[in-house]
């Protein structure tokens, strides 16, 4: 039997039908294990003891277990979830600037296979994607851990471990749990997707009709310059990624944010920057500027680097005086490690260490 994570209201209702019970019972089950993040309480819901009997022998609540948390001066909590299978995953809580707020980052895949230079999510390679009650359990996570420090989880990104266009089926069928007034309540208006530029699944995301949020992965208004960073900019090119853009906000009327990474002396230039303005003229987008967060060497054997603070500031500046809406993402998390992939990859190394009596594989 599935774990509830697995499942959706229709398909509890299908198994409580085939089991001998109403599947009206179905709703209001689903309702308080979602209102429990992930647990769920018998307490007032009137679905008798032969209904709550069979749920508790037949069908787990989840699959994973918190396997290691870390947690930043800033309040960033970072998890890494456990599956039974053997691998794990990473999602994110970041506190909000209001005292009762939080966000939260999830994955869509084990590793990646884009091959970012600059990201540690693809040092390893892409093991498999996450199947939909595994994307949820990092959510419910996430917004337990908001609970006990007394914020609300008002914002969901899928930004964590891999490209969630390569996963989309998964994803979508997360997000309605997750979004949906029956079962998560997160709210569709809530949660963003991010990708790398896989036009496809842009336009397969717009045609969904979920009324989310979309965010590229740009990091270079060129293809000379993206195409050295971002392996996938042979496939999908600059001007494709920003009209299927241009398509999703005219389809959904949502506004896209682009996100773009400035790594020293790779794509932070003053000319950069007016490429990037010139790139989004007269198309409303949102663009978010992110300081990069070092994990060492790239695949390449590049050390990337965070651009000094005056060259961050005339980026920010030349792409506002040409009238583009730009922010500067403050970094979280740089204390304990907290980008993309990190964390998985500083346990799975420390796992390894210890194998070797603490050896590492050089020496």
């Amino acid at each position: 039997m599935a774990a509830l994570v697995d499942l959706d209201v229709e398909s509890l209702s299908r198994s409580l039908g085939q089991s001998g019970f109403a599947p009206s019972h179905a709703s209001a089950l689903m309702r308080a294990f979602y209102a429990g993040n992930g647990d769920l309480h018998f307490q007032g819901l009137n679905v008798g003891p032969r209904v709550e009997a069979w749920v508790r022998r037949e069908i787990p609540f989840r699959r994973s277990t918190v396997r290691h948390t870390t947690q930043s001066a800033d309040g960033t909590r970072k998890f890494l979830l456990q599956f039974p299978d053997g691998g794990a995953v990473e999602t994110v809580l970041m506190p909000g600037y209001r005292v009762d707020r939080a966000a939260g980052c999830v994955s869509s895949q084990i590793g990646c296979a884009m091959g970012c230079d600059f990201c540690a999510s693809t040092r390893r390679g892409l093991e498999r994607n996450l199947e939909a009650g595994e994307i949820v359990e990092q959510f419910l996570t996430i917004r337990s851990a908001a609970r006990e420090l007394g914020r609300r989880l008002t914002s969901l990104v899928f930004m964590g471990m891999g490209e969630p266009m390569h996963n989309l089926d998964n994803v979508i069928a997360a997000i309605k749990r997750i979004a949906d007034p029956a079962m998560g309540a997160l709210g569709w208006r809530q949660v963003t997707v991010s990708t790398v530029g896989i036009v496809p699944g842009i336009d397969r995301l717009a045609d969904a009709d979920l009324n989310v949020h979309l965010a590229l992965s740009l990091h270079a208004p060129d293809d000379a310059t993206r195409a050295r960073i971002v392996p996938a900019n042979r496939r999908y090119p600059v001007a494709e990624i920003i009209a299927a853009a241009k398509r999703f906000a005219l389809r959904t009327r949502r506004i896209p944010t682009i996100e773009y990474c400035l790594l020293d002396g790779v794509n932070d230039s003053a000319e950069h920057a007016r490429l990037l303005a010139q790139l989004v003229d007269g198309f409303r987008a949102h663009v978010n500027l992110i300081p990069y967060n070092a994990i060492g060497p790239g695949i390449s054997g590049t050390i990337y680097g965070r651009p000094p603070q005056d060259r961050i500031i005339e980026f920010l500046t030349i792409l506002r005086s040409a009238g583009v809406v730009t922010h500067r993402r403050d970094t979280r998390g740089d204390d304990v490690a907290a980008a993309c992939g990190q964390l998985r990859q500083t346990h799975a190394a420390s796992q390894n260490n210890s194998h070797d009596g603490g050896r590492s594989k050089s020496e």
